[in-house]
């Protein structure tokens, strides 16, 4: 039975191909480097806006961290509405909260500055500046697009989500501790900006986790068979990027240089995994962020080496060759070789970081309900290299029992 199931996805999923191959992607216009921030400020007011709302967090706001776009806005007549009400996995809530001070205040366009949970909260509050339709009801795949969205903006303060330049948001809904994903491509920001000197003074730990977040988004769309030639090109790219200057941003976080390379890293990584997908690293890590509340980088970072040790049978050359683009491993080594190299440079960069191999919140009695979350996740939007049933799905999870 489970044979046949996995028959009728890899159809699906070669179907579900050939439609992203023919998807009208229409990228964002991006700015790069120190100061591009300022430069995407005034690209926006040259497009006639007058009123925007500045999604974000409080935190941001009060390190001053928005405080020379603010003065660039307003240097070009730009009124700015600030809503700071965003939190990691934001929830419907905040978002509709969200959308309340877009409309009293008369924005025309939305500009995100912040990780992936402001991109993700501007996103929906855009498309609900559009429309009355209910968040859940915008829930799944291209529900957005007859309505469309407010335009929007974005300047992403972490390099990991590569939300900038992905077509999705995820909604948390605390009442059914899950989380909503929304896939459409009136999501994509019309234009960001990716400077690095505004993550200048994020803490070691989280430019880990970020970083490990952008890692798994090269590295599953990489193995997915939904992979086209050019999504490779751009994993492949991120990959290296990240293997070179993950470890000196987080350890010399003032190191310009290495911030700027991965938050270019995080943009291809992101590139790369809104055409070809991603996979059970994050079916599982999302679901650990909707019941335990793990921020989602660490989840990733935590799920990722479990999940590719499961599917290297069915995916080794490919794990092959991102070691041999990063120099891992025997030169001359054998697929599997390389593979296992791989993946055990992974598991020295969790040490590195002090990042956890197990998840000290997962519970025994949760992870059946983890497991079921998950693969209906998964089972059609994910092109991975091996499929999990049930009982398979539960043992992976289990390794990551702290006892």
């Amino acid at each position: 039975m489970f044979a046949f199931k996995v028959f009728f996805l890899k159809i699906y999923m070669f179907i579900f191909k050939c439609i992203t191959f023919m998807l009208p992607f229409k990228w964002p216009r991006i700015f790069e480097g120190s100061g591009s921030s300022l430069e995407l400020c005034r690209h926006i007011a040259a497009q006639g806006h007058k009123k925007v709302l500045l999604v974000s967090d409080a935190m941001l706001v009060k390190l001053g961290l928005l405080d020379g776009m603010k003065a660039e806005l307003a240097k070009h007549g730009v009124t700015l509405t600030i809503y700071d009400g965003v939190m990691p996995d934001p929830t419907i809530a905040q978002i509709e909260a969200g959308v309340s001070v877009l409309k009293a205040n008369g924005c025309e366009a939305v500009l995100a500055v912040g990780g992936g949970s402001s991109i993700d909260a501007a996103k929906v509050i855009a498309a609900r500046g559009k429309t009355n339709k209910p968040i859940a009801k915008m829930a799944g795949l291209f529900k957005v697009y007859f309505s469309g969205t407010l335009p929007l903006y974005a300047v992403p303060t972490t390099a990991g989500t590569g939300s900038e330049v992905t077509i999705a948001a995820v909604v948390s809904d605390p009442k059914l501790q899950s989380k909503l994903p929304i896939i459409d491509l009136k999501l994509m920001p019309v234009a960001a900006a990716l400077d690095g000197q505004l993550m200048i003074g994020l803490p070691a730990n989280i430019t880990a986790a970020t970083g490990m977040d952008a890692l798994t988004h090269a590295v599953e769309a990489f193995i997915s068979h939904n992979a086209l030639q050019r999504t490779d090109k751009l994993a492949i790219q991120a990959t290296q990027l990240i293997m070179a200057n993950l470890v000196t941003a987080v350890n010399d976080g003032s190191n310009l240089a290495a911030r700027q390379a991965m938050s270019k890293a995080s943009n291809l990584a992101g590139m790369a995994f809104t055409q070809a997908g991603v996979g059970y690293v994050h079916a599982i890590a999302h679901n650990f962020g909707a019941l335990y509340h793990t921020p989602h980088g660490l989840a990733n970072a935590i799920v990722m080496p479990y999940v590719l040790d499961f599917s290297k049978s069915k995916c080794s050359r490919r794990l092959a060759e991102l070691a041999k683009a990063c120099n891992i491993g025997p030169t001359n080594g054998f697929d599997a070789e390389l593979a296992d190299a791989f993946i055990e440079r992974i598991r020295e960069m969790q040490r590195q970081f002090n990042i956890p191999q197990k998840l000290d919140a997962l519970q025994r009695k949760d992870i059946p309900q983890i497991a079921a979350a998950a693969l209906n996740e998964a089972r059609f939007t994910y092109a991975v290299p091996r499929y999990l049933d049930r009982e398979g799905c539960e043992s992976l999870i289990r390794q990551m029992l702290v006892s």
